[in-house]
């Protein structure tokens, strides 16, 4: 069975501004080390699938380059590839309209390649997933499409498109974030969310997006092709459990600032949902040839202290203190400064007595000397982007 795998990486992220302010959102740095999209892409490989297309669009330069720095792994010789393809205008004047119209614009990558199954995901996610399995699943069903599937507690509704399930998981109704969704049989609490996962037959995909790119619609997955299918086509939900290859059900759509940091404080758990640690599926990325990590300084009145925190290579904690927090490569906790509970992208640099709570802060920043960033936050508000949780976020190369 030929296997395509197309992952959608056009999005804007307009939820996670700034830090979507100069990137798109799949390549927004994620877990110290890694860009969102690694979870993709490294499931795929994992999942040995091992022709896969990015289509990009939105603010692209640096995912095209940490995909080519990162990801040209493969072997070329034997077929295989990960190739970004840029928006290019190829069937009219219009950029991408929705993601169905995205994999129609670029309908002749699949002429090409002559796939057998179509596996479509989004480059937004974070999780570990073997799609192996929810292949399997489909060709056994003899469906025309195959939908991933999870359950999320119901005042999530308005954020996922909501599927309505028989015994046999067929498809037979399907809910575009709605205001009142329909619940699990037996679950009034919870609901069976879409995943941007979709498992199509090669026929059922390109008949489809003709038929609606033809229409008046959003040319979207979830707005107009899986509800146009549902009832005149074999469609199927999977359950993500099935093929969760983290054994705790954990999936993130880290689309908004606070869904973000709460997924990479989740990280800094003893015992994490999400296992980065696991040599049987790793999540891949690539790592510049910095330094290993240090701390510095161990007297009476400074110490580099580093507590229940994630750091990565190039970090100098000298003389400051770090608690539950990410450090992303080259950050620098300079002496007496305090930083918890935050996110340090790349490069970041903490002053000397600087306390630093509950924010994240974007790549190259100077955070001057005794400056204070997540204590007042209605001062914070006058710079930074505040969130309604209370979450501070000091965007990329600003001068403070």
């Amino acid at each position: 069975m030929k296997v395509l795998a197309i992952i959608l990486a056009g999005g804007r992220g307009e939820r996670l501004y700034p830090l979507t302010r100069d990137r798109a959102k799949p390549a927004v740095p994620f877990g110290a080390i890694y860009r969102i999209v690694d979870f993709s892409l490294s499931n795929c490989l994992n999942s040995n699938i091992r022709r896969v297309y990015a289509l990009t669009q939105y603010k692209s330069t640096s995912l095209h380059r940490h995909i080519q720095l990162g990801w040209s792994i493969l072997c070329a010789p034997l077929g295989e590839f990960i190739e970004v393809i840029p928006a290019q205008q190829r069937v009219d004047e219009e950029w991408y309209q929705g993601t169905a119209d995205a994999i129609y614009q670029n309908m002749y990558i699949l002429q090409d390649e002559r796939p057998d199954l179509i596996l479509v995901l989004a480059g937004d996610h974070v999780y570990k997933m073997d799609y192996r399995k929810m292949i399997t699943y489909h060709v056994e069903n003899k469906a025309d499409l195959t939908v991933g599937a999870i359950r999320m507690d119901r005042r999530f509704s308005r954020e996922f498109g909501v599927i309505e399930v028989d015994p046999e998981w067929r498809i037979v109704g399907f809910q575009e974030k709605p205001a009142e969704p329909r619940t699990i049989p037996g679950d009034p609490e919870g609901i069976l969310a879409s995943m941007g996962i979709y498992v199509f037959n090669i026929e059922t995909l390109v008949r489809r997006l003709i038929d609606d790119a033809r229409s008046d619609s959003s040319h979207d997955f979830g707005k107009d092709i899986i509800p146009s299918m549902i009832g005149k086509a074999d469609v199927f939900a999977f359950d993500f459990r099935k093929g969760d290859q983290g054994g705790t059900g954990y999936w993130r759509d880290v689309g908004t600032i606070e869904a973000y940091f709460e997924a990479n404080m989740d990280l800094i758990a003893v015992t994490p949902q999400l296992n980065l640690y696991d040599p049987s599926w790793p999540i891949l990325t690539y790592q510049a040839p910095y330094p290993p990590a240090k701390t510095v300084h161990a007297e009476k009145e400074r110490m580099g202290t580093v507590v229940n925190s994630v750091i990565s290579n190039g970090c100098i904690i000298s003389g400051g203190t770090v608690k539950r927090s990410i450090l992303s490569p080259r950050a620098h906790v300079h002496s007496f400064a305090e930083v918890e509970d935050s996110i340090l992208f790349e490069g970041v640099d903490i002053g000397r007595r600087a306390k630093i709570r509950r924010a994240i802060i974007d790549k190259e920043v100077h955070i001057p000397q005794e400056t204070e960033i997540g204590y007042n936050l209605e001062e914070d508000a006058k710079r930074f982007t505040v969130t309604p949780s209370g979450i501070v976020v000091v965007p990329k190369w600003i001068k403070l």
